[in-house]
């Protein structure tokens, strides 16, 4: 017997479009989840270019020494920008994007819940990051690195508007942030179908909701910081500023109890796509789902009581250092469960290696990597040694590249059949990983070895004779091999919704609800409101009879 009272396939109600204006409005106007997910996402692959394009600028500087191909000044432009980019205009709209897109799907809702405040948040954050690079065509580039130090910040250190064309781009796309996270969570507490508890909802749905309530809790002291930062400036006052009895490690605090939360704010969607993709190209549930979604939460209280561990330079007392070292490792417990959880996920299933799954193990191997570096220089005195060096640089990459990117291709090649109604070239989508794989441990490994030999962080050149030669170069060369597999994944795209083959409704013989739909679904997502009995929806209705895979 069916576990949901509706059609595998529904039929969207065909609109005529008569012109490109009228598009462009329909899509400028909208208030549908769906098409606000896609503008996030598509925004965010843009802005990964241009911040990528800035990544082949430093390495180019860096490959050998004494160069001279950007200037210093335009160096420090380059990775203040690359890394607020990365942060802001690539990680958040990923977040963002995803939920606003599969949430209401997965739980069988026609849309978020509150349609404008979701239009109001895309606004803000496409707004904000226009408001950031038109400071190029001010001749005001910020320079202050995405962590915006004081007193590198202060009036008198930065005199000119670069600074606060950073604080009010950053702050007013973390607006339009808040209001994605709000809606994600009114969504999935008001909105899940008849059926669908808390027991039963997806793990992704599970994970975005805890993510939303992470960034509810920490982008407000960001928008703190941002707007002390601001009186400051514009007012004379005197937060930051040593000389005057304000407080100069006042902005350290503040801004990493947002900034080491927000790397589990950009990491908790990939969590959420492999516990998707992983158990569908096992064919398999997912192993110990209650333990993951408990692991998901103690990330949350965890995460953000260890933003000192960044601080560990800065003279803290040895009581104060202990205590953010040994948060810090702890947090390394529940990551292990997840890994460990996935890990069984695919052991003794039949695991289909098709591009989406590929891209999963390359999280998992680089992903894991990143987790053991963070260990390392969860330990005071080996970060004393390193944490001014490229050995963090290259974690911080394992981290946000190698986890949040490959974790996001996988997601890509997942969820684009559903999205566009195409395939994907498995070839494409086969070398695409590969030739990434390569270039980016091409890249970033030798950075963990230059670190260990010295070289500083956020440096414009080096001097030869030190041993850095070497790896610089091999770490630009990466850059070149990364290149090639993002120009695959461009192609890979094009030519999926060009020349793609029909995805159909559920191309990967899934289970959750966005694949009951038709693909792309409709405006209003299900003709009729699914009703669910089960953790596993499509899979009862595709195997009724099936004794073995009940799954609450």
């Amino acid at each position: 017997m069916a576990s949901i009272n509706y059609p595998l396939e529904n039929t969207a109600v065909e609109q005529k479009e008569h012109s490109v204006l009228e598009i462009l409005y329909r899509w400028i106007a909208t208030t549908d989840h769906k098409k606000l997910g896609l503008m996030y996402i598509i925004c965010m692959l843009l802005f990964f270019v241009i911040s990528g394009l800035m990544a082949v600028a430093i390495r180019i500087q860096l490959a050998i020494p004494n160069n001279h191909f950007v200037t210093p000044q335009t160096f420090n432009q380059l990775f203040t920008m690359h890394g607020t980019t990365m942060v802001f205009l690539v990680g958040m709209p990923m977040v963002a994007g995803l939920g606003n897109y599969l949430v209401p799907l997965m739980i069988g809702a026609r849309d978020m819940a509150f349609p404008r405040l979701n239009a109001f948040g895309f606004w803000a954050f496409l707004f904000g990051g226009i408001l950031l690079y038109s400071s190029y065509f001010f001749g005001a580039v910020p320079d202050v690195g995405w962590f915006g130090y004081a007193p590198l910040t202060s009036k008198s250190f930065n005199p000119g508007p670069s600074t606060d064309f950073w604080v009010l781009g950053v702050l007013v796309a973390g607006f339009g942030t808040i209001a994605s996270a709000i809606n994600v969570v009114a969504t999935t507490v008001s909105m899940r179908c008849p059926g669908m508890t808390l027991r039963r909802m997806p793990m992704f749905v599970w994970v975005m909701l805890v993510d939303a309530l992470l960034i509810l809790v920490i982008f407000p002291p960001l928008a703190a910081c941002q707007i002390m930062l601001m009186i400051d400036r514009l007012l004379g006052a005197n937060f930051f500023n040593p000389l005057a009895n304000g407080n100069v490690l006042l902005w350290q605090h503040i801004f990493w109890i947002f900034g080491h939360p927000e790397v589990y704010v950009l990491i908790f969607p990939i969590f959420a796509i492999m516990s998707e993709v992983v158990p569908v190209f096992s064919r398999k549930p997912i192993f110990g789902k209650p333990a993951m979604v408990g692991a998901i939460c103690v990330i949350f209280f965890i995460g953000i009581v260890v933003w000192a561990h960044h601080m560990f330079t800065v003279g803290l007392s040895a009581l104060s250092n202990t205590f953010f070292a040994t948060a810090t490792m702890l947090v390394g417990i529940p990551t292990g469960i997840k890994i460990f959880n996935w890990v069984a996920t695919m052991y003794g299933g039949k695991i289909r290696y098709s591009t989406p799954m590929l891209f999963a193990c390359g999280f998992l191997f680089q992903f894991l990597v990143a987790g053991l570096t963070g260990i390392m220089l969860a330990t005071a005195p080996f970060d004393w040694q390193l944490h001014h060096t490229y050995f963090v640089v290259g974690h911080f990459h394992f981290t946000l590249i190698g986890g949040l990117v490959f974790g996001l291709f996988a997601g890509i090649y997942y969820w684009f059949p559903k999205a566009t109604g195409k395939m994907n070239s498995e070839l494409l989508g086969r070398l695409h990983f590969w030739i990434f794989l390569i270039g980016f441990n091409v890249t970033f490994i030798p950075m963990h070895f230059a670190g260990f030999l010295g070289m500083p962080r956020r440096v414009y050149t080096y001097l030869p004779g030190h041993g850095l030669e070497t790896w610089n170069l091999i770490s630009t060369w990466g850059v070149a091999i990364q290149i090639v597999g993002i120009l695959l994944f461009v192609v890979n795209i094009i030519w999926g919704l060009w020349k793609g083959e029909k995805a159909g409704d559920d191309p990967w013989d899934a289970w959750t609800l966005e694949w009951a739909t038709s693909s792309p679904p409709p405006e209003y997502n299900f003709e009729k409101i699914p009703v669910v009995r089960s953790g596993r929806p499509l899979w009862d209705l595709k195997h009724p009879d099936d004794p073995d895979w009940k799954f609450e």
